[in-house]
């Protein structure tokens, strides 16, 4: 007679689950905010937001994924940045319109949980929490056997923020003569990751530990850097400067997220070589080869974030910035035209 089945010879294990979640305890209280009701054990997370300083008090949400960034995490058998950067996806969209980030919950989904490597996740997702200044409420874990292959998991989050209705920033007040301020980003960030692993990884072959002389790193450290989050910076501008629209420059580079905002009749005309570009997008452009249009479609090529602002305002605020930590840019302008972007001196 064969012995008796259980749940952990199908391939889960409640005890692992059991000591992953003790693990992470600790890291999510270090980013409790006073709203926070309750700790992690729940069915799920309570927060109670101050809604009294609000005249009219707006929720906003938003969620996202880590994308094929993951797969460089698994080959480099490191695991600590990529919930950085799940943080980051989220709150710099909500950010957009002007919300603070509340609270935030992450859902990661393994073929056989590994308490260690699930701490390595959620301690990145703890520092994004707290770079942002939003609470990690809760999660789910999912161990599912025969589903992800061994090593292997999905990561995504979920961001909830908070914004007057008076104060939603929706590119709506953007006007012809208005300029463009780019806030650097550190290099990839989260897209683009299908192409830049075909170029480095594939066509190129380059390994992942190898030192890169124009990079001044390996490449896995340089494909790992966690995407830049910009939330305290930018909600520290907003009282100052006269902010009628912003971008998060992700998936679809400047091209693709610039015209999400702009009113009808208007475009960007942004100046390429008014910021530094990283080097790690000059050696996917000289690698592949890819050409610059398909660059800039790809990836944020070095601008993670822009504000509009009156042109006067401009320069002041890239100054701002500047004094937060953020390198900041005027990048171009806003005009009457067709074609939402234009790039120039490409």
């Amino acid at each position: 007679m064969s012995d008796e089945m259980d749940y952990r010879k199908a391939g889960v294990d409640i005890d692992a689950g059991e000591e992953a979640v003790e693990r992470i305890k600790d890291l999510a209280r270090s980013t409790f905010r006073p709203e926070v009701l309750q700790g992690l054990g729940g069915f799920s997370g309570l927060f109670a937001p101050d809604f009294k300083k609000l005249k009219e008090p707006v929720l906003v949400s938003g969620c996202d994924g880590v994308g094929t960034k993951l797969s460089v995490a698994f080959a480099a058998g490191k695991h600590d940045t990529v919930g950085i950067d799940c943080v980051a996806m989220c709150v710099n969209d909500v950010l957009v319109q002007g919300a603070e980030p509340l609270f935030f919950l992450d859902y990661m989904a393994m073929g056989k949980l590994v308490p260690g490597q699930v701490q390595e996740i959620v301690s990145g997702i703890a520092g994004g929490c707290r770079q942002a200044g939003c609470a990690l409420l809760g999660g789910e874990t999912a161990e599912m056997p025969g589903f992800y292959p061994a090593g292997e998991y999905e990561l995504a989050g979920f961001v909830v923020g908070l914004v007057d209705r008076s104060a939603i920033i929706n590119g709506a007040g953007i006007e012809d003569g208005d300029a463009v301020v780019g806030l650097a980003s550190n290099g990839l960030h989260s897209n683009g990751y299908s192409l830049a692993r075909k170029v480095l990884l594939e066509e190129a072959a380059l390994k992942l530990t190898d030192y890169q002389p124009g990079l001044g790193t390996t490449l896995a450290e340089e494909m790992l850097r966690p995407t830049t989050i910009y939330v305290k910076p930018v909600l520290s501008a907003l009282d100052k400067f006269t902010v009628k629209g912003m971008a998060n420059i992700t998936g679809g580079g400047l091209p693709g997220n610039l015209p999400r905002i702009l009113p009808a009749g208007l475009r960007a005309d942004i100046e390429v070589r008014t910021w530094p570009e990283p080097p790690v997008f000059e050696m996917i452009s000289e690698l592949g080869p890819v050409k610059r249009e398909e660059m800039f479609r790809a990836f944020n090529m070095g601008i993670g974030f822009t504000l509009v602002v009156p042109d006067r305002e401009a320069d002041r605020l890239a100054e701002h910035f500047k004094g937060q930590g953020i390198s900041a840019y005027r990048i171009g302008r806003i005009e009457s035209g067709e074609g939402l972007v234009k790039l120039n001196n490409l």
